[in-house]
């Protein structure tokens, strides 16, 4: 019995390893793709809880582990979703659903696929970082 209490032990430390390969993976999955998509772009604040869904426009995936929402003007805000959103790709978007004016931490969006309109799966929010693209110098 004791050995079999040793082996679930071991298998579940290897989990929670291989488990932290992943988010490691993920997270820089995410940074190369951020940094690509916001090379014209410097943070303007510190992250918030909440924004306003007139500030955030569109939305697109910087990967599994990070959202750009807005676009449409000189400020984005960047929500990496604590637990990333691996069902989201350049395929697919999100549908937000609130009552509010406004979109905050905690939250859950569905993604979909916006052809079929099938849902493949949802995710929590983050933080909203804003940025801001920079002026051309010249």
């Amino acid at each position: 019995m004791k050995q079999i209490i040793v082996l679930a032990a071991l298998l579940s430390a290897a989990g929670c390893a291989a488990s932290a390969d992943n988010e490691a993976r993920l997270r820089a999955d995410s940074d190369a793709r951020l940094a690509t998509e916001l090379r014209n772009y410097s943070q303007a604040g510190a992250p918030v809880s909440c924004v306003s869904l007139r500030n955030l426009g569109g939305n697109r995936s910087a990967g599994e582990g990070a959202i750009i929402f807005g676009g449409n003007g000189s400020r984005v805000y960047v929500n990496r979703p604590p637990a990333g959103c691996p069902a989201l790709d350049s395929g697919r978007a999100l549908q937000v659903r609130t009552s509010a004016s406004q979109l905050c931490r905690g939250e859950i969006v569905t993604v979909f696929d916006p052809v079929s309109g099938n849902q493949s799966g949802s995710c929590g929010l983050g933080d909203f970082t804003p940025y801001e693209r920079r002026r051309a110098e010249g």
